[in-house]
């Protein structure tokens, strides 16, 4: 009995291997038969899950044309326009059509190797756009040229390194840059009068420029100019024919002077003498006796004037 149940035992173990291989095979069928070829069958017929197809390269490169081709327009007459009101029209204007078409990108279906590209674009135009407004905010006399703002701006880098890197890809991005500038450092020669509208006399006046800016002096009478002469720093000069009558002398200074503005365009200063300049001219015996007068610009121990900082719309054009 011993050697029967062995033999036994060993059979159940190979049938049990073969019942185990064969049972999800059987759940497979279609009635009550277990036999192998049913449930062989149905397993080679279950259906796999197709992949999800990706964008359309070519499709994607049209909507990146149709999406980036009005802010490439605006951007393109930024280059043109003049400066001044033209010049900060242009770039409100491109301002707004770089954030529309940043917004078009960030919603726009994009190839699975362009999902980098076409995000790190969207964000530079963003950048752009903001660059583009702060250019065409600047107003004023004391304002740095929009097209030197755009030169040292982090948007239009920004723009380009995105744009190089999806072109690599195979996605052209279409954008022309507005050109820029770089910083300016005009200046005119000591002693020149950016106005001159003396009258005759026989006062004089005489300016020197102690500090580490050149700077430019006016005298008005009221409401009118008599002069404005440019003094360059570390420089004196001498005006004269100072016709007779009480001044308010003002001074500005600064870096970069433009001349259409008829102010600086960095680090500038506006301020005035809180004292007048009085020049008279009386007869005496033996001549005439007429003013003469010393300003100096720079802060010193034991000076005697005063100086009061003044608007920048105050000061005279």
């Amino acid at each position: 009995m011993s050697d029967l149940r062995t033999r036994i035992s060993g059979r159940a173990t190979t049938a049990g291997v073969v019942l185990a291989l064969a049972l999800p095979l059987t759940a497979c069928g279609s009635g009550g038969d277990s036999g192998g070829g049913s449930g062989s069958t149905a397993a080679v017929s279950t259906p796999t899950p197709s992949p999800t197809p990706t964008v359309d390269p070519a499709a994607y490169r049209g909507a990146l044309d149709t999406t980036l081709g009005p802010l490439d327009k605006a951007l393109r007459a930024v280059d043109r326009a003049s400066e001044g009101r033209a010049l900060e029209r242009a770039l409100g204007t491109a301002s707004t059509a770089a954030a529309t078409a940043a917004g078009g990108l960030e919603t726009a279906d994009t190839p699975d190797d362009a999902v980098t590209g076409n995000a790190t674009l969207a964000a530079s135009l963003r950048d752009l756009s903001q660059s583009l407004a702060d250019a065409g905010a600047g107003e004023g006399r004391c304002a740095t040229s929009p097209r030197v703002e755009l030169g040292s701006a982090d948007g239009p880098r920004r723009v380009r390194e995105a744009s190089t890197a999806l072109t690599g890809l195979g996605y052209p991005v279409r954008l022309k840059l507005p050109r820029t500038e770089k910083p300016q450092h005009r200046r005119l020669g000591n002693g020149a009068f950016v106005k001159d509208a003396r009258s005759g006399g026989l006062g004089r006046l005489t300016v020197k420029n102690g500090t580490d800016s050149d700077a430019v002096v006016s005298l008005t009478r009221g409401k009118k100019t008599a002069f404005t002469v440019y003094i360059r720093k570390g420089a004196s000069t001498t005006v004269r024919r100072v016709g007779d009558g009480s001044y308010t002398v003002y001074f500005t200074s600064g870096s970069d002077w433009n001349s259409s503005k008829k102010s600086f365009t960095r680090d500038c200063a506006f301020e005035k003498f809180d004292d007048t300049a009085d020049f008279r001219t009386v007869q005496v015996s033996g001549g005439t006796q007429y003013t003469v007068l010393t300003f100096s610009l720079a802060k010193t121990i034991g000076g005697n004037a005063t100086t009061s900082e003044v608007p920048e719309s105050e000061f005279p054009s």
